[in-house]
């Protein structure tokens, strides 16, 4: 059993403030697989002191200073790489091939792209006697969620490490072994004292003092649109600079000239992995209407093909985090049914043969209407609604009625219109046929958040804009 019982706060590894615990299940045996210390406003006043101490020196750095812990960065992470794989699987129940892979993957390209971009940053322009200076906002607190634990802990660390801001991690408590690990990462890489300090626990206890304190000038934030509300809400009184990461429900429009039998079983593939716990999950597959047919029986096929099970085995598809989101899942998947959707594979209950572990079965719905409850709100688990649209204008339509607006894929040969139709999405991210660039802005419209992550447009939410007037005057 993993026990984790100090911070990291100005370089060294401290005990909290008070003895306060808590406790992580493995989901997949709905056993204890540890204790972690419960952090405190007292541990957060702490830490926000040890990264205002360090800002000052850390803004000064050169870049070549930066690039040079980014790299060492980027050698520590790989040899602790097996480490974080298995804190991933024990803590939320990635499959081995999922944590050893893609998970630990996303955060090698999205280091690596800081590192390219960082290169070549413009932190000043002049234009004329205008100089245009872009300066680290100052000390930001990053709280993660538990879905993507290391690589959403890398799309705010990275940006912010580079631009020379200090920062303060809050992991989530359902993910706390990963963010232990990777804090041993930093520290074996030579992050500066103060630079990066963590604290471990939950929203109320750590969460809220570090979103409101006075010393953070920036939170970032990835999680639920109501928790996003609460932190804007308590960051107001300081009007602090807040960026938000939040919900989506995410549609994926297959052309009629589209690939069919293809693309609906990547469409399906890519709502389940990560048990659908993905808030850009393209959950609302919109189809032609006179296809509907070919769409369910493909859909079928690959839900019913999909494995659940052990993630330390061959399982394509592990428990979802908590009893909490079990139960959640369980309850939407049985409105679906309710409302009159018709269940095409899955269903309530956890697949045959699996009596304990939050496991979901692969469910997918037809004869949807975007207005029930399974196609309106993010269920974040492994459930596709198949919507269907009689025309191209009905499916933007469809697409575009929705209070989220995270992402969206679009599916068709004929490229002017697909992308003609991916322009008309009100959406912060859109992949014409599955497109995947890690130097794209990423982020939401309308409820899904405020704010651009990845690549340059990460950069640009820690930095400040000064204009020096007179700067070239003779």
């Amino acid at each position: 059993m993993r026990e984790y019982l100090k911070f990291y706060i100005g370089g060294e590894w401290v005990d909290p403030a008070q003895s306060d615990t808590f406790d992580v299940v493995n989901p997949a045996t709905e056993e204890l697989a540890g204790r972690v210390a419960q952090g405190s406003a007292a541990d957060v006043d702490r830490a926000v002191a040890a990264a205002r101490k360090a800002f000052p020196a850390w803004a000064e750095t050169d870049r070549s200073v930066r690039l040079e812990l980014l790299r060492s960065i980027e050698d520590a992470f790989g040899k602790r790489r097996d480490d974080m794989a298995a804190a991933l699987t024990e803590e939320m129940g990635a499959p081995s091939a999922l944590a050893g892979g893609f998970q630990l993957d996303l955060v090698v390209g999205h280091l690596g792209k800081a590192i390219e971009v960082l290169t070549d940053f413009p932190f000043t322009e002049q234009r004329g006697d205008l100089l245009v200076v872009r300066e680290p906002i100052g000390v930001c607190g990053l709280i993660t969620p538990w879905n993507w634990p290391l690589d959403l802990i890398a799309v705010k660390l990275f940006p912010a490490l580079a631009t020379g801001c200090t920062v303060v991690l809050k992991p989530s408590e359902r993910s706390p072994f990963t963010g232990q690990v990777f804090t041993e990462v930093l520290a074996s890489a030579g992050v500066p004292a103060g630079v990066y300090n963590m604290i471990q626990g939950d929203g109320p206890s750590v969460g809220v003092p570090l979103s409101a304190h006075a010393g953070i000038d920036m939170v970032s934030f990835t999680g639920s649109t109501r928790a996003g509300i609460e932190i804007a809400r308590n960051a107001a009184p300081s009007v602090k600079r807040v960026t938000q990461e939040l919900g989506g429900k995410s549609p994926n429009v297959i052309l009629d000239d589209a690939d069919l039998a293809e693309n609906v079983v990547k469409g399906v593939a890519a709502v389940m992995m990560n048990s659908g716990q993905t808030c850009s999950a393209t959950t609302r597959m919109l189809v032609p209407a006179n296809r509907i047919t070919d769409v369910i029986e493909a859909a079928r096929g690959a839900a019913e093909a999909t494995t659940v099970g052990d993630p330390t085995g061959d399982a394509a598809l592990g428990p979802v985090v908590s009893a909490s989101q079990f139960d959640k899942i369980q309850s939407l998947i049985q409105q679906g049914i309710d409302e009159g959707a018709t269940l095409v594979a899955g269903g309530p209950g956890r697949p045959d043969g699996l009596t304990k572990g939050y496991y979901v079965k692969p469910t997918v719905f037809a004869d949807v209407k975007n207005d029930m409850a399974i196609a309106r709100e993010e269920i974040f688990g492994p459930v596709l609604v198949i919507i269907s649209y009689d025309s191209v204008d009905h499916a933007v339509e469809l697409a575009n009625d929705t209070e989220y607006g995270l992402a969206a894929n679009v599916a068709g040969a004929d490229l002017d219109q697909v992308r003609a139709i991916a322009k008309r999405i009100r959406a912060g991210y859109v992949s014409i046929n599955d497109g995947f660039d890690f130097g794209s802005p990423f982020g939401g419209y309308k409820k899904s958040g405020n704010g651009r992550e990845w690549g340059e447009y990460g950069f640009q939410e820690y930095l400040e804009i000064k204009g020096i007037l007179g700067y070239g005057q003779e």
